[in-house]
């Protein structure tokens, strides 16, 4: 087939990830679904969103909650079925949003038939589908890698008498991409979504296709990497350079193929999830040249320092590295801690909040919302005996998994269950009372909440276009104040935001007059005095040059 149109939507594009789990319950079983998302369809596109990202919803034993499929190509009943999902992807579209889902092709559950035949024998017809591998002479795992959710990335198979290969749960083995025929399989599996209407992808774990096909050990770092933001500093994981088991070279021409399968589906995108040691030039290097990931985001802004020196050596080091590729920013997703707790603070101070968001929405790239961040959620406290997250378990109390970002969405104060269901059942997570004054019915009726500063954020952006589809520049570091400009066809918008607590000013160059401030209800704190730009404790400006 040959290449079909792109209007390139998805450039600049802000895109609304679900966590179908914990978003909407249609049935009563305490677990969100399908149906339960497509109920809610008209509140996300109030929001003023592009697209949402649905985490996975194909059949699985759920061990790692769907991120282990055991069919790529069906509806997992707790979600519903495959009529289901053309609904939701027909209503949608009809209400202008696109739909795209999480594709985690790096390895499947135990329970695929795939893996069922491979550790069958070392002489089935996908005896080479998963990375099998003999033992040392002492019955150790062939090599050093580690497992990012702990301990070794090998398990042993009593069936072939072999280690297998898993980066995460061992129940989640790695499928074997050094074999054509399981490149092929895979990209197959793409297509049957592409075919049903999805106009994209998030690719789970990106980096972990190939491995390293001589087993050779990753060299140890010798501690945890300080403010490494993909794993926890109590995971020996973080201790070596993943060199050998993930980010291969061979990485790229699969994503070549991908892309060019892609590219057959007219509007179509693909945004990957990155980490690894290096995120930032491996952002860039995905996303480069055109042929291969059309955006990709890391983990960089999902740890707690968002300090303006930080943010400032993010942007220079993609601006360095980018070869034109395209970011997606992200401050928050389904792993990690929410952006309420870790930028906001114990206090969930709004005002840093607001600010992030307007920082978010003004970088150049795709920003990628989570659910709840536009409720401005904080981190739920999840007890021991409550938690699913199997990393959070095995390595309480240090770490506490990942359940804190997952408890049901805030849809009713007064509800027994906040709105997820009909409030008859117990859902798969507690219910967070700290919600309620937080629910969406609560903060709809007030125009002054962070709902409808997003929406007025989300608004105004779209009257912007230099925010959309400009280059950016980087005023010099500063200590306190993240600045920049957005430069589109004549029109240069200048974004300066405070990160911090205390008063700053920014002297601005010579040749930067500004015209005119543009106005963003709920950012505030910033004026111009002379030459320079004053701002208040988490204060923010944006504003026109001449």
């Amino acid at each position: 087939m040959s290449k079909a149109p792109n209007n390139n939507w998805w450039r600049g594009g802000v895109i609304y990830q679900i966590y179908p789990r914990s978003f909407a319950d249609s049935n009563s079983d305490g677990v969100g679904d399908l149906p339960g998302i497509t109920a809610k369809l008209g509140y996300v596109a109030s929001l003023g969103v592009d697209a949402i990202w649905l985490s996975p919803f194909f059949k699985s034993p759920m061990k790692d909650f769907g991120y282990d499929v055991s069919d790529y190509c069906d509806v997992d009943p707790l979600f519903g079925t495959l009529d289901d999902f053309r609904t939701l992807v027909e209503s949608a579209h009809a209400k202008g949003l696109k739909v795209m889902i999480d594709q985690v092709l790096s390895h499947t559950s135990d329970q695929h038939p795939w893996f069922v035949e491979s550790r069958a024998s070392k002489t089935n017809a996908k005896a080479d589908w998963y990375v099998w591998a003999d033992a040392k002479d002492d019955g150790n795992p062939p090599n050093n890698w580690l497992s990012v959710f702990g301990g070794s990335s090998w398990q042993w198979d009593t069936r072939r008498k072999q280690y297998y290969l898993h980066n995460f749960l061992a129940s989640q083995p790695d499928l074997n991409f050094h074999n054509p025929e399981v490149v092929e399989a895979i990209l197959g599996t793409v297509k049957f979504w592409l075919e049903l209407g999805v106009d994209g992808y998030r690719l789970d774990t990106a980096p972990f296709y190939f491995h390293d096909k001589e087993l050779r050990n990753n060299p140890g770092r010798g501690g945890a990497k300080e403010g490494d933001n993909t794993v926890s500093d109590v995971n020996p994981y973080g201790w070596q350079w993943h060199v050998y088991d993930k980010e291969r070279p061979e990485n790229l021409e699969f994503f070549k193929k991908l892309r060019a399968l892609v590219d057959q589906y007219p509007n179509t995108t693909m945004v990957g999830e990155i980490g690894t040691d290096d995120s930032i030039a491996t952002m860039a290097a995905y996303t480069s040249d055109g042929d291969k990931l059309h955006m990709a985001y890391s983990f960089d802004l999902l740890g707690k320092d968002s300090s303006a020196p930080y943010l400032h050596g993010l942007m220079q080091k993609f601006a360095d590295k980018s070869q034109g590729g395209w970011p997606s920013w992200a401050l928050a997703n389904h792993d990690v801690e929410r952006v309420g707790s870790r930028w906001g603070g114990p206090e969930r101070n709004l005002q840093k909040l607001r600010l992030a968001a307007a920082f978010q929405m003004c970088l150049r790239g795709s920003p990628c919302l989570y659910q709840g961040d536009e409720l401005g959620l904080p981190e739920a406290d999840i007890a021991f005996e409550d938690l699913q997250d199997p990393p959070g378990i095995a390595m309480w109390p240090e770490y506490k998994g990942r359940d804190g970002c997952r408890t049901p969405m805030p849809w009713a104060s007064q509800a027994a269950d906040i709105g997820f269901g009909d409030g008859t059942t117990k859902a798969w997570l507690p219910y967070t009372e700290a919600y309620r004054p937080l629910a969406a019915d609560v903060q709809e009726r007030d125009v002054a909440s962070h709902l409808n500063f997003y929406r007025q954020l989300l608004q105004w952006r779209r009257t912007q276009p230099a925010l959309i589809h400009g280059e950016q520049t980087l005023l010099p570091v500063h200590p306190q104040v993240m600045a920049f400009v957005r430069e589109h066809e004549g029109q240069r918008v200048l974004c300066a935001f405070n990160f911090s607590d205390q008063t700053a000013t920014l002297t601005l160059p010579t040749d930067m007059q500004p015209a005119q401030v543009l106005a963003l209800p709920g950012l505030t704190g910033g004026s111009i005095a002379d030459n320079a730009l004053a701002f208040e404790p988490f204060g923010g400006l944006i504003l026109h040059l001449a």
